[in-house]
């Protein structure tokens, strides 16, 4: 290690005797700064880049503990070491629960003692500064391919739209002869690649945009997510039953998500020959939550499928042409939004969805969002 690059030690101690000796002890191998009493010792670490910090217990107008205490948040990267003559065992022990500290150190120290109490709070330092580093650029690496699968997602409907736009002209004039059916399979590719892209850009902006709390209306929020499915599949009975008897607040955006996906999946996973699809939906709502249930009489999920359905690119059966994201998406919504989500399925019977959902009208702390958003 360069004399530059020597472990920076800060100690706090009202004797001076103390400080002189630690001081000559440790200054040819610490970069060693020495201060009084806490208020001097702040000075210096507002000024100087320091690893280690060693503080009596016992000093005139603060204690070590509730030194460290605001030092703990003013300068949380440097650790701390507690020194003390005295047998102050609630104290230590507080300390220690609350993080504030370390390790502690018995007066008289012991040269060597301290000397590899430094050495091994260096060490600790270090691999924390590190592994901040590395979870920023992970950070910085996961941002900027989000944004990359973002940008390029949209990129890619342009060209989409127009093979859809050239394949409709096609069959609106009858200009090309098909006795295959390839252009209907090109049609069924496209739109299944345009789906997936919808969903990468939906995913996208359920994890990057910030929660906006707003009022939110169950009947309305349903009706126009049937609205959009009955358009697809007209057959399909949707029994709604919703009490709402209280105002309900929370991200409406992420609501919406939700909502739209499990009616989605619940559309998609019918069986082909029931004579009476439908979809039962239930919500209950009261001040603190909201309970909704998503049921519907398709063909079901299998046993051991159930608990890998909310993974992304998991498909439960190849006999539908599922994406795989679709409840991977609710999952990270719910996470965001502070709900939880269980399931119950009954193969070849059909499935059933239970969410609860946080009402924010109750919760203290969500009150600014909620005053400057609803």
């Amino acid at each position: 290690m360069r004399p530059d690059d020597k472990i920076a030690v800060l100690y706090i101690d009202d004797e001076s005797n103390n400080l002189l000796s630690f001081q000559a002890t440790f200054r040819r191998r610490f970069k060693v700064y020495t201060a009084s009493s806490s208020a001097e010792g702040m000075g210096i670490l507002n000024t100087e880049s320091i690893h280690v910090i060693i503080a009596d217990q016992r000093m005139p107008h603060s204690t070590g503990v509730e030194f460290f205490n605001i030092v703990r948040t003013a300068f949380p990267k440097p650790i701390r070491i507690l020194l003390t003559g005295y047998t102050d065992a609630e104290a230590i022990v507080d300390a220690i629960n609350k993080g504030e500290i370390y390790r502690y150190i018995k007066k008289p120290w012991d040269e060597l003692e301290l000397q590899n109490a430094i050495q091994n709070a260096y060490e600790i330092y270090t691999t924390r500064d590190r592994l901040n580093t590395k979870v920023a650029e992970l950070e910085k690496t996961n941002d900027e391919l989000n944004r990359f699968i973002y940008s390029t997602s949209h990129d890619l409907r342009s060209p989409l739209a127009s093979v859809m736009g050239i394949l409709n002209l096609a069959s609106m004039e009858n200009s090309v002869i098909d006795p295959n059916g390839y252009l209907q399979m090109i049609e069924i590719c496209v739109n299944k690649m345009d789906t997936f892209i919808q969903k990468i850009i939906e995913y996208y902006k359920s994890i990057r945009v910030e929660e906006e709390y707003n009022k939110i209306n169950f009947q309305e929020l349903f009706d126009e997510s049937i609205k959009l499915f009955r358009m697809q599949k007209p057959d399909i009975e949707y029994i709604v039953d919703i009490e709402q008897p209280v105002e309900f607040i929370n991200d409406a955006f992420r609501m919406s998500v939700i909502i739209d996906n499990l009616i989605s999946n619940a559309v998609k996973y019918q069986k082909p020959q029931e004579p009476k699809p439908r979809i039962e939906i239930s919500v209950k709502t009261n001040k603190e939550k909201a309970f909704i249930k998503i049921e519907d009489n398709g063909i079901g999920i299998l046993d051991q499928h159930l608990n890998n359905i909310f993974k992304m690119f998991f498909r439960s059966t190849n006999s539908v042409n599922g994406l795989g994201i679709g409840l991977y998406i609710v999952k990270e919504a719910l996470n965001r939004i502070g709900g939880d989500i269980s399931v119950q399925s009954h193969y070849g019977y059909g499935t059933s969805f239970h969410l609860e959902i946080p009402n924010y009208l109750t919760h203290p702390e969500k009150s600014r969002l909620i005053s400057e958003t609803a």
